[in-house]
């Protein structure tokens, strides 16, 4: 049987703070490789090259299939608002002009926006959410010459329509194999190899995206299979710092119980951060993580206003966010706060109010990002179709921001500057910092290096 080529190409070229390793096509490539032995798989990734070389690859290797991952829509700041629709149209023209290949798109951006990307794009199939299975059957029925229509998250044009089918099963068990190129360059670059310890998100921040990607059911992975890729990376490609990129880590406490016991029983020095949520965090878990490598927390607080947050749709309140960053503190594990200025509901007074409790939190950097990125499928796209900020015909692919009116934005840096706590917007340069930084071998998170 003549080989079938698969060539998965990672689209995204954004590097600010820095790059991240395309997960993703990873867990895509370890999957299809273990059950698609009659397949010769590669994988293209754009940070690592360029576009000639691309076109150079298309014509030597010859695809039969192509999946081209698309991590983001944009950058998600309002002080830039930088597009990355029309880099990635660039990418699928030189394809159609390259190749003949049968295009099959996905990525979080895809899972965002199925239905626009497909008829902007103009691919074969698409896969929203979770891929792996999705795309093995896609290609068994496809080598078949018999394509399988009801197949879980495909997107696909029939009779002049475009289908989004829904979602009913997941994975709970994938594999994860690095690329070695790949891995080679993130972790010079980035100083961090990114790894997920479960999928999906149960919670309805008002304009969060995981659902859509990833689903609402959270689904613990394999908390051995995690440890052995640990080790893999530690063993064979030296590398000692992860990030853990679940939506939210703290959800499952017992499962991450369970998975911090393991660590600390494989004697691994592997050091690691994740996103927390201020909410579900007991000491005696963050003490028992801390010993299994955490150094590094990532909190989505959001806002230091009670009617703020409640506003924003989260689960804890302001009084929770200041105890457990205290925890942080009792225990020495870095942490940071992320907020969101200007959203849905906020005033004057709920901004000076962050402010102010800002000032009961020590030890941290706040990084506040301007309005919210409106997605469509979120309840902030749904108020912002009522108060007729959006349309209904309204894509959103280029960015659009909820930002709340009558709020005096050009003194937020002086007002944020008056807490005597260290504040990073968006607009500051921390890049350059931080690749001063990489440029001397130093690993893992280095945003606590911005501290006062």
């Amino acid at each position: 049987m003549q080989k079938k080529r698969l060539l998965f190409v990672s689209a995204n070229q954004h590097i600010n703070p820095y790059p991240v390793y395309p997960l993703g096509i990873s867990y895509l490539h370890t999957f299809l490789r273990n059950r698609l032995p009659h397949y010769t798989i590669r994988v293209f990734d754009f940070n690592l090259d360029t576009a000639e070389s691309f076109k150079k690859e298309l014509e030597e290797f010859n695809p039969d299939y192509i999946g081209l991952s698309l991590r983001n829509v944009d950058d998600v700041n309002f002080y830039s608002q930088e597009s990355f629709i029309n880099g990635y149209r660039k990418i699928v023209d030189i394809i159609r002009e390259t190749s003949n290949s049968m295009l099959i798109i996905g990525g979080s951006a895809f899972s965002i926006y199925p239905r626009e990307l497909f008829e902007y794009f103009n691919p074969e199939y698409g896969i929203h959410g979770e891929g792996e299975e999705s795309l093995f059957k896609l290609l068994i029925t496809l080598d078949q010459s018999k394509p399988d229509l009801s197949i879980d998250g495909l997107v696909y044009l029939a009779g002049g329509e475009i289908h989004v089918n829904g979602r009913k099963h997941f994975i709970k068990t994938p594999d994860l194999d690095f690329e070695p190129d790949l891995l080679e360059f993130y972790w010079d670059k980035a100083g961090m190899v990114n790894v997920q310890t479960k999928r999906g998100c149960p919670y309805q921040c008002i304009y969060c995206t995981y659902p859509l990607i990833e689903g609402s059911n959270v689904r613990t992975l394999d908390p051995g299979k995690i440890v052995h890729t640990l080790r893999q990376l530690y063993e064979k490609n030296n590398v000692d710092y992860v990030f853990f990129t679940d939506s939210v880590f703290n959800i499952s406490n017992n499962f991450n119980v369970e998975l911090a016991k393991m660590m600390i029983a494989s004697k691994l020095p592997v050091r690691w951060g994740a996103y927390f949520s201020p909410h579900n965090l007991p000491l005696e878990n963050l003490k028992l993580f801390a010993e299994a490598g955490l150094t590094h927390i990532e909190f989505g607080t959001e806002s230091l206003s009670d009617t703020t947050l409640k506003k924003y749709g989260k689960h804890f309140d302001v009084d929770e966010v200041v105890k457990v960053s205290d925890y942080c503190n009792q225990t020495n594990v870095y942490f940071c706060h992320f907020m969101i200025i200007g959203g849905y509901g906020e005033t004057e007074a709920s901004i000076n109010e962050s402010f102010e409790n800002s000032k009961r939190i020590e030890n941290t950097v706040f990084f506040p990002f301007i309005g919210m990125r409106i997605y469509p499928g979120t309840h902030l796209h749904k108020i912002a179709l009522e108060q007729g900020i959006v349309r209904p015909t309204d894509k959103l692919l280029e960015p659009v921001y909820y930002v709340a009116p009558e709020i005096n934005y050009d003194t937020l840096k002086e007002r944020a500057e008056k807490t005597g706590r260290r504040w990073v917007f968006p607009d500051e340069d921390v890049a350059t910092a931080m690749n001063r930084l990489r440029n001397r071998n130093r690993k893992g998170s280095l945003w606590h290096h911005l501290k006062k």
